[in-house]
């Protein structure tokens, strides 16, 4: 998968030596412009826009995205107890399968809660019923399977044949959607305009039917458009266009837009050594710290990669005993000595979230910086305990 963020932007001029190792550091000075250009799409278009907690849950900047945004969607009990807790505004809450102790919560912390199919709602239906009556205001949605594959990798495309990720649009019916206020569809990895509007091609015949009852029509997440060359001018006629012909509200959750080129995790090379080429072990593992390297796969952009041929790229790897814990071949800046910091852009997102203590491999420390002002704090460290108190 060939990823293409990686603007370092400020992190150009950031002394990797100003924090410990590893270390997420994340810009906020970034962050604001990201978020700054979702809000203006949002009042141009006349839509909502929810932060997705799945990509980026770095709560500590909560009150920011809060300036912007209309709230948060969620992934689940959890990522709704931490919406309530630190986040403004609105709260959507899907799951791809609730459980039935969990959901009477789920509707007490949620705006709206979202089912992953029609059965899920009927088993809720006493439950849904009992919250209503104890004076809790939620709506109710389905997401629906586009069953329109627009995604470079089947793992991240959610209309992948077989997918149990939302029902199949090709099979509601009148009876199904009698109880749903709003319908979800998330179909999109890092994309642009043209296949958020090719996979709206296809929900459109599928849902006109009840145009008029639909409150809201969630088009989820995927949506790259902070990034400087996606058609923005595009996206707000089309989400004006889609708002009155349909007489809904028109969602969108981008995640990794809302954090997109506003982080980098440093590392430092700890050893070196030849096996038929240059390799290096770092303090960064994929496995650990950056699990989408092996699960797309793809290869982060290197913060002040060497472009000169002549440079010797170097094979890192992290320090987990997994053969294949494995981040790619670089051209280090200055080479791979040992003691050497480097860094790997676009990291704030989706890396943060899915760390991990395999092999006892600490956590990267938390950093919030703001390139406008140089002001550089540490947010969280981690120490032995994190890798223990999750055990037994």
């Amino acid at each position: 998968m060939q990823t293409r963020a990686g603007d370092p932007g400020a992190f150009a001029q950031f002394d990797l030596e100003r924090v410990d190792s590893p270390a997420f550091v994340v810009d906020a000075a970034r962050l604001r412009a990201n978020l700054q250009v979702l809000a203006e799409i949002r009042d141009a278009a006349d839509i909502k826009v929810l932060a997705a907690l799945k990509a980026f849950s770095m709560w500590s900047v909560a009150p920011i995205i809060g300036e912007y945004l209309d709230g948060v969607c969620t992934s689940g009990l959890w990522e709704a107890r931490l919406a309530s807790e630190f986040y403004d505004g609105e709260i959507a809450t899907y799951s791809a399968a609730y459980k039935p102790e969990e959901l009477d919560e789920v509707c007490r912390l949620s705006d709206h809660v979202i089912f992953n199919s029609p059965g899920q709602m009927e088993r809720a239906a006493l439950i849904l019923e009992s919250a209503r009556a104890a004076g809790q205001d939620f709506d109710v949605g389905l997401r629906i399977n586009p069953m329109h594959p627009t995604g470079e990798v089947p793992r991240y495309d959610p209309s992948s044949p077989g997918s149990r990720l939302g029902f199949p649009v090709d099979q509601l019916t009148p009876e199904i959607m009698a109880g749903v206020d709003g319908i979800h569809f998330h179909n999109l990895c890092e994309q642009d305009f043209e296949p958020l509007h090719a996979t709206w091609d296809k929900v459109f015949d599928a849902i006109e039917p009840w145009f008029g009852q639909l409150k809201w029509i969630n088009m989820g997440g995927g949506h790259h458009i902070t990034r400087a060359d996606y058609q923005r001018d595009e996206l707000i006629e089309f989400l004006r266009d889609t708002k009155e012909d349909t007489g809904a509200e028109i969602y969108l959750e981008p995640g990794e837009a809302v954090a997109l080129d506003a982080g980098i995790l440093v590392g430092t090379i700890l050893d070196t050594g030849f096996n038929e080429v240059p390799v290096a072990v770092a303090d960064i593992s994929a496995t650990c710290h950056m699990p989408d390297v092996i699960e797309a796969p793809y290869r982060p952009a290197m913060l002040g990669e060497s472009g000169d041929p002549e440079t010797p790229a170097v094979r890192i790897g992290g320090p987990s005993c997994l053969a294949g814990d494995v981040i790619g071949d670089y051209r280090i800046p200055g080479g791979a000595e040992i003691g050497k910091r480097f860094a790997f852009l676009d990291q704030a997102h989706y890396s943060m979230v899915k760390t991990n203590t395999f092999n006892g491999v600490p956590l990267p420390s938390i950093w919030l910086w703001d390139s406008e002002t140089d002001q550089l704090d540490l947010v969280k460290e981690f120490d032995y305990t994190a890798f223990r108190d999750r055990l037994s």
